[in-house]
């Protein structure tokens, strides 16, 4: 196998492993205002304490889950240059709202629970949901308009805008993106919690499953038709299976198999992006003898190499601390474990 095509594949390992662990970051940040809001809380107390818990289901993961991208970015600009060149020139304003909305998100993160004023806590919170929200939609348009082709010249510059971006498909590849994070993020809030909130994000589970079911049939056939390949296809079958299997988890109360279930599907979903994809990175909507491919975007053998041996020795390590931190935080959460909010007060001499 040629080092360029084993950096395609370890690329499609990291993308997977973000939007898996970060995706259902997404889906809790977009749950903030449903299980912590007026349909369920009982009062403002009871809505802030659902709040806590929501937040602390992610509190000690979300950081690390985040490091997925950065590494992915920088293995694109290290092992395929042109690749990261065009799509992060072509993507620039896409990429640049997503940056503003994790930076607003990871501070609502950290800094609701810095003043005891509610006027500051649902500032924050607002943060929380739209720096969830919006990156999942961004992702979803981005990749989808990557896998499908885009206006690029033969000095590999993108050549369209933000509006060339906005199409039915990558608006649709969007709204999956959404769905099986709102999905997925229930199921992980009904992992981790018990109470009345593990039932009701069950709940929710179950319904927008079925439209993030529905969504993403049609977006993975649409994308197959265009360049569907038998083993894309393959992953589109199991994918759909594997949603249809949390699903039904969901609704045994099998929290566990379920999140395996939606895992999996979003794995297969990103497998049947980089299957569509390959050879091509980026094919060209203008001309294909324009298309970024897996041979003419990658770097060169030396520095391939180099990325190889740097990656054998630190994955493990890095995948080893994040599973231990996954077992440690492992227990269930109810809003009994949620202290009250204790109130500063300043001394006067």
């Amino acid at each position: 196998m040629e080092l360029s095509t084993f950096w395609f594949i370890v690329l499609g390992v990291l993308w997977t492993g973000y939007l898996v662990l970060e995706g259902f970051d997404f889906g809790v940040g977009m749950l903030f205002p449903v299980l912590g809001g007026k349909a369920f809380a009982a009062d403002a107390a009871d809505a802030e304490k659902r709040r806590r818990v929501l937040l602390n289901t992610i509190g000690p993961v979300w950081d690390g889950n985040e490091v997925w991208v950065l590494t992915a970015g920088g293995a694109t600009f290290a092992a395929f240059p042109h690749w990261y060149a065009t799509m992060f020139s072509g993507f620039y304003l896409p990429l640049l709202l997503i940056l503003v909305a994790l930076i607003l998100r990871n501070l609502g993160i950290d800094y609701r629970h810095k003043r005891p004023e509610q006027a500051w806590k649902s500032g924050w919170d607002t943060a929380i949901f739209w720096g969830s929200l919006v990156p999942a939609l961004l992702w979803g348009i981005a990749l989808t308009n990557v896998v499908r082709g885009l206006p690029i010249n033969a000095d590999k510059e993108f050549t369209g805008n933000l509006f060339t971006l906005l199409n039915p498909v990558g608006l649709l590849g969007g709204l999956v993106f959404v769905a099986l994070f709102l999905t997925h993020g229930a199921i992980f809030v009904a992992l981790k919690t018990d109470g009345p909130i593990r039932a009701e994000a069950r709940g929710i589970a179950a319904k927008v499953g079925v439209v993030a079911a529905v969504l993403a049939v049609v977006l993975l056939l649409v994308l197959g038709l265009g360049n569907g390949k038998a083993a894309s296809w393959a992953t589109t079958v199991v994918a759909a299976g594997a949603l249809v299997a949390a699903l039904v988890a969901n609704a045994r109360g099998r929290e566990g198999w379920a999140f395996l279930g939606t895992a999996v599907t979003i794995a297969m979903a990103v497998a049947t992006y980089f299957l569509i994809l390959f050879p091509d990175v980026m094919p060209s909507t203008t001309n294909p003898a324009y298309d970024l491919t897996v041979a003419n975007a990658s770097s060169t053998p030396y520095t391939l190499t180099v990325m190889t041996v740097v990656a054998a020795v630190f994955t493990p390590i890095v995948l080893l601390y994040q599973g231990w931190t996954y077992w440690v935080f492992r227990k269930r959460l109810t809003a009994a474990h949620i202290p009250e909010d204790v109130q500063l007060s300043v001394a006067t001499h």
